[in-house]
C-alpha cells in the first residue's frame, strides 16, 4: 500500500508540473546534466591529484635530508621550499606560456605569459590545468637539488631553479606535450609517448642534475688522494624512508592524475604505478644484497623510486605484468648506475641522476617495448629520439647555465663553509641545536 501511495503521489506531482507548464526532463537535458557532473568531477580529480603531487615536495625534502649530513638539513629545507615558491612564480610568468602557448614551428610556445590569455574571463579549466602542471615543474627543479647537495651556494641555487622552471623544463615539455592546448610540439607530432613524464619531468631533472654535479665537483672527503671512494653516510635513514613513502603516495596523483579526467582508466594506472614501485624496491634490495653482501636500505629506497620513475611514461599503455618487469629492471639498473657514476668521480649524494635521469630514459624506451598494442620499431625509434633530444637539450643548456653561474656569482661554497656545514654558513641556523655534531659529520 505504501508503494502504491508513493506512485500516486509521484503521478500527481508530475501532473501538477505539466498543468503548470513545466515539461518533464528530456534526454538532451539529461545528457547536459551528466556532462556537467563529469566536468565538475574532472576539476576535482585534477586538483586533488595536483595536491598529491605538491605533497611530493615534502617527500623529496625528506629523502634529500635523510641521505645527507645533519649540518646541511636547514639548507636542504630552504632549497625545497624555494623550488616551489620561486618555481611557481617563474612558471606562471614564463614557463607555462613557453610550454603550452601557441606553438612556433613545434619548438616553443609564444602566448599566454602571466596567464594573460586566460585571466580574466577565460576558460577556468586552464587554471586547474595550470595548478597540475606547476607541481610537475617543481618536481623537475627539485631533482637537481639532491645531486648538488652539501656544497652549492644558496644564491646560485635560487638562480638555477628559476631557469629550470622558466626555460629548460618548459621548452622540452612543449616538444612533447604542447598540443594539449595550442598547436603541438615536434616530438608529439611524431607520436612520442610520455604519458606522465618519465622523460619530460624526470629525465630533464636528472640530466640537469648530472650537469650540476659535474660542474661542482665532488664533496670534500668523498675521494681519497689515490681516487679511492670514501662513503659519506646520510644522517637519518628513517627520514629518508618516510620521504620515499610520501613520494610513493604522491605518485598516485602524478600518474593517474595525468588523465586530468575522473574516469575508470585511472584504475589500471594506479595498479601499474604501484606494481612497478614494488618490483623496483624488491629487485634493488636483492641486487644490493648480491653485490655488497647486505640488503642496503638506501638502494632499496631508491629502487622503489626508480620503479616509479620508469613506469611514469608507460603507465597508461602497458599491462600490469609489464609494469612489474619495467619496475624490476629499474631496480637493478639503479644500483649499477649509482656505482657507475660514483666510480667516475661524479658525486651524487642521493642518487638523483640514476633514479631520474637513467630510469626516466629506461621507462620511455619501455613504453615502446611493452606497449599493450604490440611492439613497433617505428615507435621505438621515436621514443629513442625523444630520450636523446632530452639529454642533448637539457644537459647542454644546464651545463652552460652552471658554467655562467660559476664564472659570475660562483657556484660552490668555500671549503671552510662546506666543512662547517651550509646551515651555519648560508643560513646562520642549526637544524638540531640540542644535539652535538660528531667529528665524523664535520668531515
Amino acid at each position: 500500500m505504501k508503494l502504491v501511495s508513493a506512485l500516486i503521489m509521484l503521478l500527481l506531482f508530475w501532473a501538477g508540473k505539466v498543468l503548470a507548464g513545466d515539461e518533464p526532463p528530456t534526454p538532451a537535458s539529461n545528457r547536459e546534466a551528466i556532462a556537467l557532473v563529469q566536468s565538475h568531477a574532472d576539476y576535482v580529480w585534477t586538483l586533488v591529484a595536483a595536491a598529491l603531487v605538491f605533497f611530493m615536495q615534502a617527500g623529496f625534502a625528506m629523502v634529500e635530508t635523510g641521505f645527507t649530513r645533519a649540518k646541511n638539513a636547514v639548507n636542504i629545507m630552504m632549497k625545497n621550499l624555494m623550488d616551489f615558491s620561486l618555481g611557481s612564480i617563474a612558471y606562471w610568468a614564463v614557463g607555462f606560456a613557453l610550454m603550452f602557448g601557441v606553438s612556433w614551428a613545434g619548438l616553443i610556445g609564444t602566448s599566454g605569459f602571466f596567464l594573460s590569455d586566460y585571466i580574466p574571463g577565460g576558460d577556468p579549466w586552464v587554471l586547474a590545468f595550470w595548478m597540475f602542471q606547476v607541481v610537475f615543474a617543481a618536481t623537475a627543479a627539485t631533482i637537481v637539488s639532491g645531486a648538488m647537495a652539501e656544497r652549492t651556494k644558496f644564491s646560485a641555487y635560487l638562480v638555477y631553479t628559476v631557469f629550470v622552471s622558466a626555460l629548460i623544463y618548459p621548452i622540452f615539455g612543449s616538444w612533447a606535450w604542447g598540443g594539449l592546448f595550442k598547436g603541438g610540439g615536434w616530438l608529439e607530432q611524431l607520436g612520442f609517448i610520455d604519458f606522465a613524464g618519465s622523460t619530460v619531468v624526470h629525465s630533464v631533472g636528472g640530466w640537469a642534475a648530472l650537469a650540476g654535479a659535474i660542474m661542482l665537483g665532488p664533496r670534500l672527503g668523498k675521494y681519497a688522494a689515490d681516487g679511492h671512494i670514501k662513503p659519506i653516510l646520510g644522517h637519518n635513514m628513517p627520514l629518508a624512508a618516510l620521504g620515499v613513502f610520501i613520494l610513493w603516495l604522491g605518485w598516485f596523483g602524478f600518474n593517474p592524475g595525468s588523465t586530468t579526467a575522473a574516469n575508470k582508466n585511472i584504475a589500471m594506472i594506479f595498479l601499474n604505478t604501484n606494481m612497478a614501485a614494488a618490483a623496483g624496491c624488491v629487485m634493488a634490495m636483492f641486487t644490493s644484497w648480491l653485490k655488497f653482501g647486505k640488503p642496503d636500505i638506501g638502494m632499496s629506497l631508491n629502487g622503489a623510486l626508480a620503479g616509479l620513475v620508469a613506469i611514469t611514461s608507460p603507465c597508461a599503455t602497458v599491462l600490469p605484468s609489464s609494469a612489474v618487469i619495467i619496475g624490476a629492471i629499474a631496480g637493478v639498473l639503479v644500483v649499477f648506475s649509482v656505482v657507475f657514476f660514483e666510480r667516475r668521480g661524479i658525486d651524487d649524494p642521493v642518487g638523483a641522476i640514476s633514479v631520474h635521469g637513467v630510469n626516466g630514459a629506461w621507462g620511455t624506451i619501455a613504453a615502446a617495448l611493452f606497449h599493450m598494442e604490440g611492439f613497433s620499431i617505428k615507435v621505438l625509434g621515436v621514443q629513442a629520439l625523444g630520450v636523446v633530444s632530452c639529454f642533448v637539450w637539457t644537459f647542454v643548456t644546464a651545463l652552460i647555465l652552471f658554467w655562467v653561474i660559476k664564472k659570475t656569482m660562483g657556484l660552490r661554497v668555500t671549503a671552510q663553509e662546506e666543512a662547517e656545514g651550509l646551515d651555519l654558513g648560508e643560513h646562520g641556523a642549526n637544524a638540531y641545536p640540542d644535539f652535538a655534531v660528531s667529528a665524523y659529520a664535520q668531515k
